[in-house]
């Protein structure tokens, strides 16, 4: 029989570790990771439209010239501060894509792992900058209806 860590510790501090696993707070974190059926179907939606939008950049270019070219006049217009999720760039970055000089794709975010979509300033395509998430949805809803 395999022996827990919890065999180790002293009786006081058991049953403080168990006390706060029952806790409420506890129960509530525990249960707000659990998915519902409307946060699966809501998933599978963003999903669906993900990978639509990534088939399309990958066979359609006038599909990906289309998108670059809103995201190039959003940049240009309103600033990266309100397009991409961190609006901290080095100046040359800033340049390049209020220029217009960058390439848009889905990348996996690199905090989150999901499926985002990114800009890739020229020159330098380690730099995948997520779209923010409300721009991000307006340009997918727009390259979906087109």
């Amino acid at each position: 029989m395999s022996d827990s860590f919890l065999d180790h510790l002293p009786s006081q501090e058991r049953e403080k570790i168990r006390k706060r696993l029952r806790s409420p707070e506890e129960y509530e974190r525990l249960r707000e990771k659990v998915k519902g059926p409307e946060d699966l179907e809501r998933e599978m939606k963003k999903s669906e439209q993900m990978a639509e939008v990534n088939f399309r950049l990958e066979t359609e270019p006038e599909s990906v010239q289309r998108l670059h070219d809103r995201i190039a006049k959003d940049l240009k217009e309103r600033g990266v501060e309100a397009v991409l999720e961190h609006g901290e760039v080095s100046d040359s970055v800033r340049a390049a894509l209020e220029q217009g000089r960058f390439m848009v794709s889905i990348e996996a975010h690199p905090k989150t792992h999901e499926d985002v979509l990114v800009v890739l300033p020229e020159g330098n395509v380690q730099d995948k900058l997520p779209v923010k998430p409300i721009q991000s949805e307006r340009y997918i809803q727009s390259l979906l209806a087109a």
